[in-house]
Formats: C-alpha cells, structure tokens, sequence
C-alpha cells in the first residue's frame, strides 16, 4: 500500500451536526450521551471515595485502570459477536446487565458497606459491560449516515465520551459534595436503562446472507487475519497507541494534582474536568474548518503537541492557566479520536468492522489501562510534576513521529462497497461448506510485452485475497510456456471461500483484480482443488 501521506479532506456533507437530522442516529446518539454523562459521574465519585486513602495515587488510577482493563480480554470477542449475531440485542441484553450491576453498586454505597477493593471489582465488571457494546456502537455508525457524513458522525460519536465530560463531571462534584456518592451511582444505573431502551426502538436493517454465519472461532480467526493484511488499517491502531499511551497520564493524575497540588474538592476536580469536555464540543466546530484546510497528518501532529503542552501546565501552572489548557487540551483529544476512529470505520468493510473496530478499541484504550497504572505508580515513586513532565515530553516526541509513520492515504479512500456478482463454479460435485482445505488456481495468458506490468498487478493481489480468508498465497511462472503465469491461494474451507466470493470482496479489491485481468489474453482459467485426504 502506498505510504503517501493524507491530503487534506474533503469538506462534508452540511455541517458537523447533520447526522443528527437523522432520527435514529439521533435517539441512539441521545441515548449514548445520556449514558456518558452517567459514567463520568460515576468515575468522578468513585475516584473522590478513594483520593483521602492512605494509598491515594495508586488506588485512583486503578479506577481508570480498572474500568478500561476489560478491553484487553473482551474487545476481540465483542467484534466477532457484533459481526455475526443481532447488535440490537447484544447491546440491550449488555446494557440491561449494566444497569443492575451499577443498582447493586448504589446500594451498597448507601448502606455503606463498599470498601476500595470491591468498588474496584464493580468498576471492573461494568468496564466488562463497556468493551462488551463498544465494538457493536462502533460498527452501526456507517450503517446510520451517509459516507460523506461518517467523520461528522465519529466527531459526534466522540462528543458522547467527551463531551460528556463537560456535564458529568461537574454535576458530580456538586452532587457528591450535596449527597455523597450513592445517588451519582443510582442515576448512572438509570442511564443505562435510557440506553437499553433506544436500542429497543431501534430496527437494525437486516442483511441477507448467502450461506451459514461464522462460528465464532473461525470469525475470529477471520478478523485477525484481515489485519494482518491490512497495512493502513495496522497504521491507524499504531498511532493511536503512541497517543494514548502517554495521554492517559493527564487522565489518571488530574484528581491527584486537583486535590494535591491545587487543593481543589469534588467540585473543583469536576470543574476541570468539564473544562476538557468543553474543549471536546467546541472541538466538534473546530474540526469542521480544520478538516476543509489541513491534512489530517497535521491534525494527529497538532493534537499530540497541544495535548503535551496542556499536560504540562497541569504539572507546573496556576489553576487559571490549567483551566484553559485544559479546554484546549479537549479540542485536540476530540480531534485526534475523530480523525482516528473516522479513518477506522471509513477503511472497514461491512463484513469485519466490528472485529476491526474492537482491534482499535483493544489498541487504543489498551494503551490507556497500562498507561494510568505506569503513571500513577511513577507519580507515586517520584512526584506528581515529574510524572506529567515525562507524559510532555513523550506527546512532543509523538507529534514528531507523525511525519514518518503517517495514517496512509488510501486508507480513508478506498471503495469498501461489497460485490456479490461472482459467476457460479462449475464443479463436477457440491462440496460440504466444511470440505477443505481448498486450493484455488487462476492460470493467465501474458503477451510477453505485457509480463512486468502483470507481475506488479498481480502481486498486489496477494493482500485483498489473504485480507478476505486466504491463508497461503503464491504467484508462479510456467516452466513449460514463458506466456502463462499461475496464481494459487489456499483457503481452510469451502464455505470460507463461498464468503470470500459473496461477502467480503469489496469495490477497490475489485479494481485491483481488474488491472491484472485487463493485462492477460482472455479470461484466466479457474480451478478449485479440494483436499483427497479427507
């Protein structure tokens, strides 16, 4: 794939609000904020139980820490599960389950009877809750707009995390100072019920499908294989681990420095937290104009630097100068989330961007989880402005990286439109969907003029067949005839082949094929050889 690096896009369709003249991505979106602003309120009181502790630096962290560790375990297995099952069911059955863990939460907050380890426990069984539904959010966005839309949709989508931010944590604070941290726990319960039912109200559209649904196994060997051949798709999730990483320092410590270093209470800490959030919808503004006239290299770059400039101000500045840091720290968090899920989801096809989505998730709030535990432990092993200083200097140092490990440009321009018009094999007998492994051969006639054009086409073939379930792929020449030329690629099964045909080759991997057929005289012969050994 070429490594040129991405020029400026395009400007979107209308403004960055227009999705939301779509009434369903309205009342999901509607719902999903509600639920956000739930769950800031609910790490806001669960960190301010925990910031008088004997152990503070560590045990704060570990909430963040904690709520974010589930992805590591269960982000792949959602993908798969948001590809092949009913995402409106997974996400109320999720979400259902969510709202009774938090009520369980409430009450023993109430009657007092939580402590720092099982408030932990519970972060982290709702954090499961999280990673289980991410995936399946992630993949319905392009179903809901048009394409022109989707990087209006994923600024949007990220307006719900960050946006959140803005509201959640300060009426937190006043209702912690007020009433303590049950109540803030009772209402978070209450939003994901609000969830649950917009996703009741929803009708996801259904998609006919030729043959059998993957198992969950295979889809997941399926999903793991298609990254591995996808460079671009690997490009995005790398980038935004070299932003998390030391991003997350800024996250984890900001209840410590509120109560440490600025001597701030519950209010004061939700305070600085909504400023970022403001940051974060201003952003959504910001990003329009930004979009229409600066390459999005240049915003990952941009972002990286503000975000280190702000994490710094935390470390050494007043709390005036850190406040409005802090604002623009959110417009470049929500520039860089935007810009990276929006290229994810863009790049995907249908059939696999759920698994491809929960890879980034897995990547990106991976990063976060180890991130907060590293940063609060060396907060806790030197001091807090030397632990914030580092996480500076690391976000300068990524900001550098950007012009040499750039987001790909055809990553966010290919056709990922699925074709279906494959003409039927003629076998002499109907394999079993489990009959494999099967080798495929396309043999091609080449006009020796033609012969170098055709190796550099038909090489570029190797990725979309191992990206759609190829597991070996292999191009050779005829000993026995300098003209002819044989393409093999092995796949596990018959039915994996059927999908690769009917459900995953897509519009560019066409094109691709195309330019290789276009170079050979007439239409190459097709052969499906399947396993004697049983």
């Amino acid at each position: 794939m070429s490594t040129q690096v991405v020029p400026s896009s395009p400007t979107p369709a209308g403004s960055s609000w227009a999705p939301l003249r779509n009434r369903t991505f309205r009342i999901l979106w509607l719902a999903q904020l509600g639920s956000n602003i739930g769950t800031w309120m609910q790490t806001v009181a669960a960190q301010w139980l925990l910031v008088s502790h004997a152990h503070a630096t560590e045990l704060v962290s570990l909430v963040q820490t904690a709520s974010l560790l589930p992805v590591f375990f269960l982000s792949l297995p959602a993908g798969v599960l948001a590809d092949i099952v009913d995402r409106r069911r997974l996400l109320y059955l999720t979400t259902t389950a969510m709202a009774l863990c938090v009520g369980v939460l409430a009450l023993l907050t109430g009657v007092g009877s939580i402590s720092p380890a099982l408030l932990l426990v519970f972060t982290f069984l709702i954090g499961c809750g999280s990673a289980l539904t991410g995936p399946a959010w992630q993949a319905i966005q392009p179903d809901l707009v048009p394409r022109e839309q989707i990087p209006s949709a994923a600024a949007l989508g990220s307006i719900t995390v960050n946006g959140a931010r803005a509201v959640g944590p300060a009426l937190a604070g006043f209702l912690v100072a007020w009433a303590g941290p049950a109540p803030v726990f009772a209402l978070n319960a209450i939003s994901f019920l609000g969830i649950a039912a917009a996703t009741l109200a929803w009708k996801e559209p259904r998609t006919a499908r030729r043959h059998e649904a993957e198992r969950l196994g295979e889809a997941l060997t399926a999903g793991l294989r298609y990254l591995r051949s996808a460079p671009g798709v690997r490009r995005v999730i790398l980038r935004s681990i070299l932003f998390a990483t030391p991003a997350s320092a800024l996250w984890a410590l900001l209840p410590v420095a509120a109560q440490q270093r600025y001597q701030l209470d519950a209010s004061g800490y939700g305070l600085l937290l909504a400023a970022l959030g403001i940051g974060a919808v201003a952003g959504v503004w910001v990003l329009t104009w930004l979009r229409s006239r600066v390459p999005a290299n240049a915003i990952l770059a941009g972002s990286a630097a503000v975000f280190g400039l702000a994490t710094a101000s935390l470390a050494f500045l007043p709390v005036a100068v850190t406040g409005l840091a802090l604002v623009v720290a959110g417009v470049a968090w929500i520039a860089t989330l935007s810009t990276l899920n929006a290229a994810m989801q863009v790049a995907l096809p249908a059939w696999v961007r759920a698994r491809g989505m929960a890879a980034y998730i897995l990547a990106f709030m991976g990063a976060q989880a180890i991130g907060s535990t590293v940063w609060g432990l060396v907060a806790a092993d030197t001091s807090l402005p030397l632990a914030l200083a580092v996480s500076a200097a690391l976000l300068i140092v990524v900001a550098i990286t950007v012009p040499l490990l750039p987001v790909y440009a055809r990553t966010t321009q290919l056709d990922r439109t699925i074709i279906t018009d494959w003409p039927t094999p003629t076998l002499a007998f109907e394999p079993a969907p489990t009959d494999g492994p099967v080798l495929v051969s396309l043999t091609y006639q080449v006009a020796a003029e033609n012969a170098d054009a055709f190796l550099t086409a038909a090489r570029a073939l190797e990725l979309p067949r191992r990206r759609t379930g190829a597991q070996r792929w292999r191009l050779y020449r005829d000993g026995t005839a300098t003209d002819r030329y044989v393409e093999t690629f092995v796949v596990p099964s018959w039915a994996e082949h059927q999908r690769q045909h009917y459900e995953r080759w897509t519009g560019s991997d066409r094109d691709l094929l195309a330019v290789a057929f276009d170079l050979a005289t007439g239409e190459p012969e097709v052969r499906h050889l399947f396993s004697a050994e049983g």
